[in-house]
């Protein structure tokens, strides 16, 4: 809770849903799925007929608006050639730039994170309007960009869903969006995800036991809940597919789907790739894992 008191002019976009919801405790107190276990469940769904007509759907491969009319089912889409060539190359420059002179370093295990606040191409390439717009359809919510994090080699990440850390109620009001700027595949730690995985139960502290407290978070670590998911996985014979992607190529993904990074193999190469995370504006947004609610910066 203190961490959250140093922070709390950032945590204002909560007090009117809080209120919304009946949340009695102050905006800067801990919070988690717990709070909301009274509040019914809901379902969000993209309205296609919205969907198909804003501009950036127009625009789209043919390839990738039929891949974009299977979000809901699939639990995410792929859009070939996003970005050109030319401005990952940019990207990647800017990134390099901002390791070199010490704006940028490596957190978490080899993420660069929130570089859209030192970055104009990549705060702009998060809040274009026409990608908002669309996002935010398939959120049925207000898409707000939240962070960025950028990779120089994969994240080897075991299976997992966005959704133990980036957590909202209404559930669901996350998503992210994986760019290439460089061409991935299974040597150089390429992005794996299980297909309709979105449609499990959202797995939460409570699942494996690790429910914390108004002071303390659950005593287990992040391993318990990676193992707990491995094991779901095997009990339901879930199947992975891995992402093959070229150079500027981009995933969106649903924020309950299971996705992870694939062991990163031919040291000889990188894995240049940014991903941005969108939080429902209208939606209470917090980390279940910490117990935070979600600081808005932008």
């Amino acid at each position: 809770m203190l961490y959250n008191l140093f922070k709390k002019s950032k945590l204002k976009h909560n007090i009117p849903l809080y209120k919304k919801y009946g949340i009695k405790k102050s905006y800067f107190s801990s919070i988690s799925s717990s709070d909301f276990a009274h509040l019914p469940d809901t379902e969000r769904k993209a309205d296609k007929d919205k969907l198909t007509v804003t501009p950036f759907f127009t625009k789209l491969s043919e390839d990738a608006k039929e891949s974009a009319l299977q979000y809901d089912d699939n639990g995410y889409m792929i859009i070939r050639n996003y970005l050109s060539p030319e401005t990952a190359d940019k990207i990647n420059q800017e990134i390099e730039n901002m390791v070199n002179d010490g704006t940028l370093k490596f957190r978490y295990g080899g993420k660069l994170m929130f570089a859209i606040h030192h970055s104009e191409i990549l705060k702009n390439i998060g809040n274009d309007k026409e990608l908002t717009e669309f996002l935010s359809i398939l959120l049925n919510g207000k898409a707000k960009l939240f962070q960025s994090i950028n990779f120089i080699n994969g994240s080897q990440q075991k299976t997992h869903s966005d959704s133990i850390h980036m957590t909202t109620y209404p559930l669901g009001g996350l998503l992210g969006v994986w760019i290439a700027l460089e061409d991935v595949d299974e040597n150089n730690g390429a992005l794996h995800y299980i297909p309709k995985s979105q449609k499990l139960p959202y797995f939460l502290n409570s699942d494996y036991d690790n429910e914390g407290t108004a002071f303390k978070i659950g005593k287990k670590s992040y391993t318990a809940y990676e193992e707990f998911l491995e094991n779901k996985v095997k009990e339901l014979g879930l199947k992975k597919e891995i992402f093959r992607a070229k150079k500027g190529d981009l995933l969106i993904w649903h924020a309950n789907i299971l996705h992870g990074g694939e062991p990163h193999l031919d040291k000889n190469r990188t894995r240049k790739s940014l991903v941005y995370h969108f939080f429902d504006e209208n939606s209470v947004c917090y980390h279940e894992v910490t117990q935070r609610p979600a600081l808005f910066e932008l």
